[in-house]
């Protein structure tokens, strides 16, 4: 499920939650809505709600460290494109071939990138991409450096694509979410009883409910920012392009 689909979960299930305890209200015996039976209540929900907030805190910071670093490798992977192709402008004319394979490979996965709404570690693996990478490996080792000087060229250009690949393969292997299944779905039972308990005590108004809608709709747009940041290569929040194209922008020069 997308992370716009499960945030409409969450908000059915909280609110959902806070109506059942309305309904409850009316139907529980009057000593159950006693001051003590509040008190116990209250002492209750308000230790679910610190275990909530912590959770909520733990989810977030998992999802922005996430997000974080594969911006990072992003990045990283961009600045090791620029200074591979500036390695292999130094080796001398003869690597002309091989400085415009690796643009090709960079155009494609750009453009592939920005074509549609489908996951971008997806793109990452098209078919052109790997094969780009392939090709580019192998005409790197076919040079026939001349000199120390070019040996040493060529060393550091298949050491900068090896970290390439490694990089490319990293960023595969993250694609999937770091937030576990079980903390979400906990996360979500615990801010449902909250919700039961404020609904239980709550006088039934409008103002009431629409303050109640509010904070249920505050609670699964949470969990919606949560999901997009633990999925930095699809839905709205996704990385940016913009190192690879300003990559792209200075190969060749």
């Amino acid at each position: 499920m997308s992370a716009m689909a499960i945030s409409w979960v969450v908000f059915a299930c909280v609110f959902g939650a806070a109506l059942l305890g309305m309904l409850l209200r009316a139907t529980l015996p009057e000593h159950h809505l006693s001051a003590d039976s509040k008190d116990v209540v209250k002492l209750g929900m308000a230790l679910i709600a610190t275990m909530s907030a912590l959770l909520l805190g733990l989810l977030i910071a998992s999802a922005k460290g996430s997000y974080d670093a594969q911006s990072g490798e992003v990045i990283q992977l961009s600045a090791n494109i620029i200074q591979l192709d500036r390695i292999l402008a130094r080796y001398g004319p003869e690597t002309k071939e091989v400085r415009e394979v690796l643009r090709r490979t960079v155009v494609s996965v750009d453009r592939n990138w920005s074509r549609d709404n489908t996951s971008r570690s997806e793109k990452l693996d098209s078919p052109e991409t790997r094969a780009g990478g392939a090709s580019f490996y192998e005409k790197i080792q076919e040079l026939a450096p001349r000199n120390d000087f070019q040996r040493a060229l060529q060393g550091q250009a298949l050491q900068i694509t090896f970290d390439l690949l490694r990089a490319r393969s990293l960023l595969l292997e993250q694609a999937g979410s770091s937030i576990p299944t079980p903390f979400l779905v906990i996360m979500v039972f615990w801010l449902a009883v909250i919700f039961t308990s404020f609904g239980l005590f709550a006088p039934y108004n409008a103002t009431v409910i629409a303050t109640l809608f509010v904070c249920a709709l505050s609670v699964s747009g949470a969990i919606f920012l949560i999901l997009e940041l633990d999925s930095p290569f699809a839905g709205l929040m996704q990385i940016s392009d913009l190192p690879l194209r300003n990559a792209l922008a200075l190969l060749g020069n």
